[in-house]
């Protein structure tokens, strides 16, 4: 188990009334922000199936998940040492509160998703059989 603490401003610099743009094969990366509010990013996880996903991830916030491009799968906690799946779907935002991660089923970053999270939170990390 271990803990990362974010605070803000914990977003870059970003340039205002112009396209702001992604490196391509980046896991994340934080676009902008509203200091003290959220900050926003563009997720694109190397991973390509459930057995590539070791530990999850949980906020003392919720998170919200939207699909750009590609595919990308959910793995969210089931609450009893377990997890289940949940393809994203194209404009259809998913909030999450739960411990989770994700996977590219098309391969090494084949999907993208926009995520909007606050500019302040704790985040704790376990492996799948330890969020009971």
């Amino acid at each position: 188990m271990r803990f990362v603490e974010t605070r803000p401003p914990s977003f870059p610099p970003a340039p205002v009334d112009v396209s702001l743009v992604p490196v391509p094969g980046e896991r994340w990366q934080v676009m902008c922000g509203d200091a003290g509010h959220w900050r926003v990013g563009i997720y694109s996880p190397p991973e390509a199936a459930l057995a590539d996903c070791g530990e999850l991830e949980r906020h003392d916030c919720p998170e919200l998940f939207l699909l750009l491009s590609g595919r990308v799968t959910l793995v969210l906690s089931d609450g009893r040492g377990g997890v289940r799946e949940l393809p994203l779907q194209p404009g259809q935002p998913v909030l999450v509160e739960t411990p989770h991660t994700a996977y590219c089923p098309d391969g090494p970053h084949g999907g993208t998703c926009f995520v909007v999270e606050r500019d302040s939170f704790d985040t704790e990390y376990r492996l799948p059989a330890d969020w009971r």
